[in-house]
Order: structure tokens, then C-alpha cells, then sequence
């Protein structure tokens, strides 16, 4: 396939940036869409001009830091798929195709299609974690029953890999998706019950402060998520949250 990029190009985080134009040619429909951006950057490269940045690491569809914006779709026009599993077939000979970064104030561009997804982590660490007793009589996490019903909701809510497609499909860039993964995870589990309503107070207030918008239940969030995390997730938040301020006040 011969096609036609038009790729956000910023040289950091000062920068107004633009949208520049490449052309590039004998594309195979094999290839993934981060393999057909290898290849750019070595023509790039070649011509002794600068390589276009953008995140990746396992390329498969793990990690979630492959996060590309590409034709007004948070990583592109397949679902349940990461930008590093969309393969050019999905493109057709002579297309326009556009790739942007993340847009949202909360990812702030570093590079080109880098953005700085940070806010999430910072979401994590004001809440993401469990209590552990170490004197000794440390309890086998195997020994605990746990119906199966919230072992299967919290494993599915688990599968979120903080990718930022949520906030990026979301036109209030919203958070809450993934905010509501991370609080599901350890709330449905007797483990997560210590810190349950610190965790869920302290972790949306965070998501506040680093200015993600709020949700408006478009949907849009659970369509372009590529592990599926259901928007059941946000109701149960939204329930913990109200609880715990209750019982607070």
C-alpha cells in the first residue's frame, strides 16, 4: 500500500507543533501500525531528518504505552486492540491517515505523539494499595474465600493497563474509567476493605486535582477501551464514594 501521513510534529512540550505530511510507499497489510512507523523513521532517518517519537515498549498489548490518536480514534479503527496490535490491514491502498498524541490537559505533549500520562500514576499512588500485616501472622491471600462472582469482576476491572484511551475518547477527558478500574479492583476483594474508603476518596480527589474532566456517561470510554473495562466500574466507584463521604460526615 502507498499512503499518506499526516502526523503531529512537536519538537517539546513549548512548542505549538503542527500536523507535517509524509508519503510512504510498498506498505504490507502485515505489518503493524508501530512496524509501519519503524519504517518511516529509518527513511527519516536516512535523509538525516528527525525521527518521529512515540511510545512503545512490549508491543503486545500489555503495557499500554503505545497510545496513539489515529484518524479521531483512541488506537485506531479496531477495538479491543492496543495501536500496537492494529495491523495495516485495516487501512486501504491510497489512504489519508492522521496520528496525533493523547489530547488532554492531564497529558501534557513531551515529544510529537509522546505524551506525559504521570497524572495516572499519581492517581495510583494516592490510593492504590492494601494493608499487610508483617508481624507474622501474615494471612495466605489463597486462603481467604472470595466468592467467584467478585474474583471474576475484580480480575476484569484488574485488566485495565492505564493506556489513557479513556481519556482521550472522552470529551470531557475524563479519567473516571480508569480511575474506577483501580478502585474496583482492590474494593471488590476482602483484602482492599482496610483503605476501601480513604482509597476511593483520596484517589478521586486526585483525579480532580490533575485535571481530568468528569463524566457525563457518553460511553464513548468503554467502546475505545482496549481491554473492555466496563462502565459498571464508574456506578460502583460512584457508590464508594458517596458511601465513604457519608459515613465520614
Amino acid at each position: 500500500m502507498n499512503l499518506k501521513l499526516k502526523i503531529w510534529r512537536q519538537k517539546d512540550a513549548n512548542d505549538k507543533g503542527s500536523m507535517v505530511d509524509y508519503d510512504i510507499q510498498n506498505v504490507s497489510e502485515h505489518m503493524s501500525f508501530l512496524e509501519m512507523l519503524d519504517v518511516l523513521n529509518e527513511e527519516l532517518i536516512e535523509k538525516g531528518d528527525d525521527p518521529v517519537a512515540f511510545d512503545h515498549d512490549c508491543r503486545e498489548g500489555i503495557c499500554g504505552m503505545c497510545s496513539l490518536y489515529i484518524n479521531g480514534e483512541a488506537h485506531g479503527p479496531d477495538r479491543m486492540v492496543t495501536t500496537c496490535q492494529l495491523h495495516m490491514r485495516k487501512f486501504k491502498d491510497g489512504d489519508t491517515i492522521y496520528i496525533e498524541p493523547f489530547r488532554a490537559n492531564a497529558f501534557p505533549v513531551v515529544k510529537d505523539l509522546v505524551v506525559d500520562r504521570s497524572s495516572f500514576d499519581r492517581i495510583q499512588h494516592a490510593g492504590g494499595y492494601i494493608s499487610v500485616n508483617t508481624s507474622g501472622n501474615t494471612q495466605d491471600a489463597n486462603a481467604i474465600p472470595i466468592p467467584k462472582d467478585d474474583a471474576d469482576l475484580a480480575f476484569d476491572a484488574a485488566t485495565c493497563i492505564g493506556c489513557g484511551a479513556c481519556v482521550a475518547s472522552c470529551k470531557n477527558s475524563s479519567a473516571m474509567l480508569f480511575v474506577s478500574a483501580k478502585v474496583s479492583q482492590f474494593a471488590l476483594l476482602p483484602q482492599g476493605q482496610v483503605e476501601a474508603k480513604d482509597r476511593v476518596t483520596n484517589m478521586v480527589n486526585k483525579m480532580d486535582e490533575e485535571g481530568f474532566g468528569n463524566c457525563t456517561n457518553t460511553g464513548a470510554c468503554e467502546v475505545q477501551c482496549p481491554k473492555g473495562i466496563s462502565l459498571d466500574n464508574i456506578s460502583r466507584m460512584n457508590r464508594e464514594f458517596l458511601s465513604a463521604n457519608l459515613k465520614k460526615s
